[in-house]
Order: C-alpha cells, then sequence, then structure tokens
C-alpha cells in the first residue's frame, strides 16, 4: 500500500508524463534544471510550464522569462504540498490564480455493474478523433485538436462513451508504471444529469482492474470530486492553477 506521499508522487508523475507525451509529439517539450515546458502552437492544450520543487523568486523569473516570449496562454500548475506561501510570491509576480483541481487516487478492489447500453469505444482512426474533440470541446469549452489525439493514439489511449449508438462523452487514459491515470471526463451539457459520467467511470474502472493496474489516479474539479468519491476515490491534494496577467 502506497503512503500519502507516494501518491502523490504518483498523481503528479502521471499527470505530467501525459503533457511531456502531448509535447513530445509536437517536438514542443523541453526540460530544464528549474522546470519543464510543453507549449502547442494553435492549440489550447496542454500549455504548462511546471516544476518540482518549491517556486521561489529565482525559479519565478526564470518562467517569467520563458513563457513572457510567446503570445500562447501557459497555465503553471502548482501542487499544494509544499506548505510554503507560494501564492504571495506568484501574486507578486502578476501571476493570476484561474482554477483549482483536486487530486485524487483509488486501488481499486472490485468491479462495479454498469448498465448494458453504455459503452465506451478506443478511437482508432482520423473520423472518431475529430468526432472525440468536437465532443471534448462542447464538454469542457476548450479545444484539444484531433492533429493532437492523432499524432499521440499510440501512447495516450481516448475514448468516445456512446448509449445505444449516440456519442455522449469522452474519456483519456495515460498509464505510467503500474499506475493509469484517467482524464478529460466530458459529458456535453445536452447529455448531463443522466448518469453517463458514473457510467464511464465504472466502466473504465472495470477495464483497468482487468489489465492489472495497481492504481488508478485522477485530477477532479471541486464541482465533480463528490462522483468519484462514491466510487472510493481519496483526496490526496490540491492543485492550484496560475497565468500570467499579461497573457
Amino acid at each position: 500500500m502506497k503512503t500519502t506521499a507516494e501518491l502523490i508522487h504518483t498523481n503528479v508523475k502521471n499527470l505530467t508524463s501525459l503533457w511531456e507525451t502531448a509535447g513530445v509529439a509536437f517536438d514542443s517539450y523541453s526540460k530544464t534544471p528549474v522546470f519543464e515546458y510543453c507549449e502547442i502552437n494553435g492549440s489550447e492544450w496542454p500549455n504548462r510550464v511546471w516544476l518540482h520543487q518549491p517556486i521561489t523568486q529565482e525559479t519565478i523569473d526564470l518562467i517569467k522569462q520563458k513563457i513572457g516570449a510567446t503570445t500562447t496562454p501557459i497555465t503553471l500548475p502548482v501542487w499544494d504540498i509544499y506548505n510554503e506561501n507560494e501564492s504571495v510570491i506568484l501574486e507578486n509576480n502578476d501571476f493570476s490564480f484561474i482554477f483549482e483541481q483536486v487530486g485524487m487516487s483509488l486501488k481499486p478492489s472490485h468491479l462495479f455493474d454498469v448498465k448494458s447500453d453504455v459503452e465506451i469505444v478506443r478511437v482508432s482512426n482520423p473520423t472518431e478523433a475529430m468526432l472525440w474533440s468536437e465532443l471534448f470541446q462542447k464538454s469542457f469549452g476548450y479545444v484539444i485538436s484531433s492533429e493532437t489525439v492523432n499524432k499521440t493514439l499510440g501512447k495516450i489511449e481516448y475514448y468516445i462513451a456512446y448509449s445505444n449508438s449516440l456519442p455522449v462523452g469522452t474519456a483519456l487514459l495515460h498509464k505510467t508504471d503500474s499506475v493509469m491515470g484517467v482524464h478529460a471526463i466530458g459529458i456535453p451539457p445536452e447529455m448531463r444529469r443522466r448518469g453517463y459520467a458514473d457510467q464511464i467511470m465504472k466502466l473504465l474502472i472495470n477495464n483497468i482492474i482487468k489489465n492489472g493496474y495497481e492504481y488508478i489516479t485522477l485530477q477532479a474539479s471541486n464541482m465533480g470530486k463528490n462522483l468519484y468519491l462514491k466510487l472510493g476515490f481519496e483526496e490526496q491534494f490540491l492543485i492550484k492553477n496560475y497565468r500570467l496577467v499579461q497573457q
């Protein structure tokens, strides 16, 4: 059984590996001794810069120098695990808080019963990639392009959920070691409040168990975390996301 600190490390590793994988596909990922960076021109995702150490004035100066040279909005995620007053440093350096997520994990132990009319199908061709991208944009309000999906199909698992042959949602899976990260659980507004997110998660968990993964990690919004708590996930840490004001 992993400790809380190990689960946090596992969660962050999976998330940042996902960003790195997308960036490498476009030759747009870079790593310095201080931070890692990914920017895909013409895309709204992942476009991140991240550290694995507490924020200091010196590291912020280096990050500002890097992202100040681009017009692409770059998000800086801060893992709320160092017990440092990092928000003060960021706000004093023209970074604005934009949204918060909850890092959660599950050690799956049992299969769930699922409705027979819901299924998840892995994206495998350009037509499905375009549909996945369209559903994602409707669900989240920003774009992961079909080009991004197509370029990363071999390393990232994209899924479309169907109910009676009607597309109703999205999911994305990314594996690191014995951990499967669940991302992009999206339901378009017109399909919400029908239990699809719950069914998608149960189908994914069942498949993950059958494939022998030890842990499942994800990052939830405060509004959406109750779904995952009901499925047995536990909260471990917060991710606070910032953006430079001039962007």
